[in-house]
């Protein structure tokens, strides 16, 4: 038996990215951005069912935490677009490995779900 002793408390680094890995809308944010810059319009588009003010406080809170970068221009009208960091792109490593791991183990996820749900 492997024993993680003191490894997952509160300021622990691996809670941090479990935290980052958990949220509903990260990754999703995160996965738009992976081909380039852009405008939170097209971004919520792109992404579907997510409102203008969830994606703006999931774009603030990637930007807190140094994955995703606003870019202000001086225009008339205004425009802003966002864009992954390097931090922010080496966090698809991890997120793809999951996506891997669900297009692998879904079935039996979603098997198990069925079987609690009619049991």
């Amino acid at each position: 038996m492997t024993t993680h002793e003191g490894e997952y408390v509160a300021d622990c680094r691996a809670r941090m990215g479990f935290d980052l890995l958990t949220n509903r809308w990260n990754s999703v944010v995160v996965f738009a951005l992976a081909d380039g810059p852009m405008r939170p319009g097209a971004l919520a588009a792109r992404i579907g069912g997510i409102s203008a003010k969830v994606l703006n406080e999931t774009l603030r809170r990637l930007e807190y935490h140094g994955l995703v970068c606003r870019r202000a221009y001086a225009e008339a009208p205004p425009r802003v677009d966002y864009a992954l960091t390097d931090l922010g792109e080496s966090l698809l490593v991890p997120f793809h490995a999951l996506g891997a791991w669900s297009l692998e183990h879904g079935h039996r996820v979603l098997a198990a779900q069925d079987a609690a749900d009619t049991g």
